[in-house]
């Protein structure tokens, strides 16, 4: 299903929308181009025109899917049911909005493919370097044309950039107390199509989510997993993307570093 000349069509389309919706505008945004969603949680028009760009090529490309996309589905949730359909295009038009608002690195697109609930092609592009990975179920992931292998950062303690943004003040303490003591912890960038490559390519080790919204999570997902890591729910079940009222994902460069860090998430669960 994910051939070379698929995924050729896609990153044409995803490198049409970010350098004609989203490069043009960065750190050129108006104040009234940037919108509050929800506590912290913004979209610009940037991300609007990038979503109906993408999401018109899209269904072009392959009639047959449907499309959601993270702008589609805030103003009418009812879209997140398509997910459930045969073939659904996903689509989040500007990743790393908040760090794009405020005029800084990093931000891009994300692209993913599902076939019934099943992540099957994912596409993952870094608007300021153009820096372009993808990957298909089975076949591999590939970063500019090359394919990949996942590495580890070979540090000890392993490096954990850990997201807590949606974590209550106790949650966070028992992180830190709990997880600290075993591994380097980093600031995450706010920026899935930065963090999934941050794992393949051996810049960090172990990345936990709270919150895995199909539209952030579906193509680094799948990206991560071919190339050998794993990112799997806390109870090592795979990650669906008709499965979005679930939280909770770890993501690591290797299996045994996901079997390590999962292991100390049971003990904080228990």
């Amino acid at each position: 299903m994910i051939t070379p000349a698929l995924t050729s069509a896609v990153e044409a389309i995803m490198r049409e929308a970010s350098d004609r919706a989203i490069a043009p505008r960065y750190r050129k945004l108006e104040q009234d181009q940037i919108i509050d969603k929800a506590p912290g949680d913004v979209v610009t028009i940037a991300d609007r025109e990038s979503e109906a760009m993408l999401t018109a090529r899209l269904s072009n490309l392959l009639p047959e899917a449907c499309v959601v996309g993270e702008e589609a589905v805030h103003a009418d949730p009812e879209v997140m049911a398509r997910l459930k359909d045969k073939l659904c295009w996903i689509v989040d038009p500007l990743d790393g909005t908040m760090n794009f608002a405020q005029g800084k690195a990093p931000f891009g697109v994300l692209v993913a493919l599902a076939d019934k609930g099943e992540t099957i092609g994912g596409w993952i592009l870094d608007t300021l370097s153009g820096r372009f990975c993808h990957a298909g179920l089975g076949t591999g992931a590939f970063v500019e044309g090359y394919k990949v292998s996942a590495r580890s950062t070979g540090q000890e303690p392993p490096v954990a950039a850990i997201s807590t943004l949606f974590l209550d003040p106790e949650q966070r303490e028992q992180v830190k107390a709990q997880v600290e003591p075993h591994y380097t912890l980093v600031d995450i960038p706010r920026c899935a199509a930065e963090q999934y490559p941050r794992l393949v390519l051996g810049t960090n080790d172990i990345s936990v989510f709270n919150r895995t919204l199909p539209w952030d999570h579906a193509a680094g997902v799948l990206f991560l997993n071919e190339a050998g890591g794993k990112a799997a729910r806390p109870d090592g079940s795979p990650y669906r993307v008709d499965e979005y009222e679930r939280t909770e994902l770890i993501g690591a460069s290797s299996p045994a570093l996901w079997d390590d860090f999962a292991a100390i998430v049971a003990e904080m669960q228990a």
